[in-house]
């Protein structure tokens, strides 16, 4: 069964461009070393609930949205050897440095999965 890495993450809604900017760059680059699958969406209807929720989770601010995006990989192994090229391309090289990111990567939330259905 496959495996994949999820991710919520806060992002300012002014930066939402620059954001599906650096989206289109690391989804090519997952593509390209072998990834099956690269999912990016912003929230559209998500509301704070009463214990918890999307943006309780990543302590949304007001003028934040939430994305939740994943990739797809054939395994857990599959993923760790794509996880580990995609780390060491130079066209992300910047996409490291947590001061040029356009949203809050300590209130990332993120975790690899093994999948358990599909249809």
């Amino acid at each position: 069964m496959q495996y994949v890495d999820g991710f919520v993450v806060p992002v300012p809604k002014k930066n939402l461009a620059a954001y599906r900017a650096l989206a289109r760059k690391a989804g090519k680059v997952w593509r390209e070393h072998g990834a099956l699958e690269y999912r990016e969406c912003v929230a559209e209807d998500v509301k704070p609930g009463k214990l918890t929720s999307f943006p309780q989770s990543v302590k949304l601010k007001p003028q934040e949205t939430v994305v939740f995006s994943w990739i797809v990989y054939k395994s857990r192994k599959h993923r760790d050897r794509v996880n580990a090229k995609v780390m060491k391309d130079p066209r992300l090289a910047g996409m490291m440095d947590t001061k040029k990111l356009p949203f809050d990567g300590k209130r990332m939330i993120y975790g690899g999965f093994e999948m358990i259905l599909k249809f």
